[in-house]
């Protein structure tokens, strides 16, 4: 079972980091000052997307981690439930 779940995992992970999309996401003056950049024959274009991105991925794994280890914490393992063998009246 836990290697199905590792393999369903790694399978997850394959899938998102294939289907990645090329973004955009400069304010509007960095894009000027790369255009202009860019004009003359820079590369500097791509140096600051892949920071941004970079950037606009961290909170999100620092949340995940996060939730990782409160969720491996604070999970209960064995409880017991103490349920009688009585029927439940719901009424």
């Amino acid at each position: 079972m836990k290697a199905y779940r590792l393999l369903l995992i790694l399978f997850v992970a394959g899938l998102l980091t294939c289907s990645v999309w090329p973004a955009n996401a400069q304010c509007a003056m960095c894009t000027a000052s790369v255009e202009s950049n860019a004009k003359s024959g820079s590369t500097t274009a791509n140096g600051l997307n892949h920071g941004i991105m970079y950037l606009l991925g961290a909170p999100y794994l620092a949340v995940a981690i996060l939730g990782y280890v409160w969720y491996k914490k604070y999970r209960r393992k064995n409880v017991d439930l103490n349920m009688h063998d009585e029927k439940l009246h719901l009424n």
